[in-house]
């Protein structure tokens, strides 16, 4: 198991501004879990007792609607911490995390981070910070459901998931997602989302590899009315 000191994911997340003291005593009660592809990391509704690091692999975010259809939030990556709100607000989370792929996570108890949180000024404004980006992308996606078409969206999906997760050595995106799951980003019907990638197929935009997305035309997808 890695000593947080010495880990360079911290870099990429508010952990960076711990002191060494801080870090090696977080370290010596953290616990470090792999978790498979498709495992329910903590539920909507559950009770979070601390913050998991991400060491490698991403998970989508979702809240289930009253129709029972997930909606995918947010994609937490590689570097990036979850539960951070919960652990702040007290309340049990109001979202479901589950693995898109194999992750490498470290959970760190509660009472660790809130004492970090009350005695290190720098590290709680980075939280803050942190907390601060996330509302705002909130606030994007709420405008995005009300003003854009199903295609814009979709459009944005592939391109966010293109710049922010990279390709694969055969071109195709490196994060391979369900239909189901791009209907769940951008808030419509599978078969909706089904029909709309078939019609960027068809225009040249994308090509597809079994379940496996290919951008072929990303300035033309960024185009997309």
């Amino acid at each position: 198991m890695g000593k947080c000191e010495q880990c360079i994911i911290k870099q990429f997340n508010s952990l960076k501004s711990l002191t060494k003291d801080e870090l090696v005593r977080i370290s010596s009660c953290k616990t470090s879990k792999t978790i498979k592809k498709g495992e329910v990391i903590f539920e909507e509704g559950e009770v979070l007792n601390g913050v998991y690091c991400v060491k490698d692999g991403i998970c989508k975010l979702s809240k289930l609607s009253e129709n029972g259809k997930d909606q995918i939030v947010k994609m937490v990556v590689k570097g990036q911490l979850l539960g951070q709100r919960s652990l702040i607000s007290e309340e049990s989370s109001n979202l479901q995390a589950v693995a898109l792929n194999d992750m490498e996570v470290c959970f760190i108890p509660k009472s660790e981070i809130i004492a970090d949180l009350q005695k290190n000024p720098k590290f709680s404004f980075d939280v803050l910070q942190d907390m601060a980006h996330d509302l705002k992308e909130a606030d994007d996606i709420i405008v995005n459901m009300a003003q854009k078409s199903v295609r814009q969206r979709l459009a944005e999906a592939l391109i966010y998931i293109h710049e922010s997760f990279g390709i694969n050595p055969d071109g195709t995106l490196s994060v391979l997602l369900s239909r189901e799951d791009y209907a769940n980003i951008v808030g419509t019907a599978t078969e909706s989302a089904i029909r709309v990638l078939s019609q960027f197929k068809k225009e040249g935009l994308i090509s597809t590899m079994g379940k496996y997305i290919k951008i072929e035309n990303l300035n033309g997808l960024k185009r997309v009315e």
